[in-house]
């Protein structure tokens, strides 16, 4: 589909001045174009707010989830925000319109058995070292799965048990590393020195045989693959074991701010999702704490 340039020159925008990831970029193009289709036109200074309604209404008749409209609105908004800084528009057609609700539903996590289950490889090969040392990281840090791709030995300070990663947005954070997950880390860099690299620049973590750093894909293969052979009765995802850790980080700390920080989430809404504190509990917190609550 041909780019109208209003939009190359905001995937431009996005790419080279804010730096957007790759993956990310694609999502804006798929969104932008939608935005195309459903309108049926690309004369983007003539869309009005009853234009993004009606394609709010295509988009939920087609049963596209609330979530995933709001994601797509929210790309809009930037878009003609973009537009209006960059290239003197007068108003945002999308600012006054908000995606249409449905249910909440928390994200499906694994319980502490099923990860201890999953972690618990008693291969010593060196492919088995290496995804242990990685599904143990994934559980300690609640990382996501680009962050782990890239993540290199010199982001590692195992004595201080800290790893330091780049998240969404090119955002750095220093998050803490378990001792389990210190010890298998450990274990795969001993083995990983006698892997010969093709280039002696390659200093990624988490490398193949053949010395090249792991794909995301791969390592969402292998997670898949032990999954099955340590019995999990589920579909096991590198995200799935970053929900498992902020639930069990949660049910246990009750910080929300502090697996915030850990997560990488610029909202603490975000980081609400992945709790499963009920209300009473919460309300007991707020009646001891509230200094206007305090009961006489």
């Amino acid at each position: 589909m041909e780019h109208n340039h209003f939009q190359k020159s905001y995937i431009d925008y996005l790419t080279f001045e804010k730096g957007l990831s790759s993956n990310s970029i694609k999502s804006y193009v798929h969104d932008l174009a939608q935005l195309v289709v459903l309108i049926e036109h690309d004369r983007f200074e003539s869309f009005t707010i009853q234009d993004i309604r009606r394609a709010s209404a295509k988009l939920n008749s087609r049963g596209l989830h609330g979530k995933s409209i709001a994601r797509m609105l929210s790309a809009w908004r930037g878009f003609f925000n973009y537009l209006i800084e960059r290239h003197q528009f007068k108003e945002n057609p999308v600012k006054d319109v908000h995606a249409p609700k449905s249910a909440k539903t928390l994200p499906q996590t694994l319980s502490i058995e099923q990860i201890v289950k999953l972690v618990s490889i008693d291969d010593t090969s060196l492919l088995g070292l290496r995804d242990k040392a990685f599904l143990e990281l994934f559980y300690s840090s609640g990382l996501r799965l680009s962050e782990v791709v890239n993540v290199n030995i010199n982001d590692l300070d195992l004595q201080e048990g800290i790893i330091t990663v780049i998240g969404k947005g090119n955002k750095t954070r220093m998050v803490p590393i378990g001792q389990k997950a210190i010890h298998a880390i450990q274990c795969w860099i001993e083995k990983r020195a006698a892997i010969k690299t093709e280039d002696k620049s390659v200093d990624a973590l988490f490398i193949t045989e053949r010395g090249k750093r792991m794909s995301a894909r791969a390592i969402q293969y292998r997670i898949q693959m032990w999954a099955i052979k340590q019995g999990i009765d589920s579909t096991v995802h590198p995200h799935l074991l970053r929900h498992s850790f902020a639930s069990h980080m949660l049910q246990s700390s009750q910080d929300l701010r502090a697996v915030q920080e850990m997560l990488g989430h610029a909202n603490i809404s975000t980081t609400q999702v992945y709790t499963h504190l009920d209300f009473q509990h919460l309300a007991s917190i707020y009646d001891k704490a509230h200094p206007r609550a305090k009961k006489k």
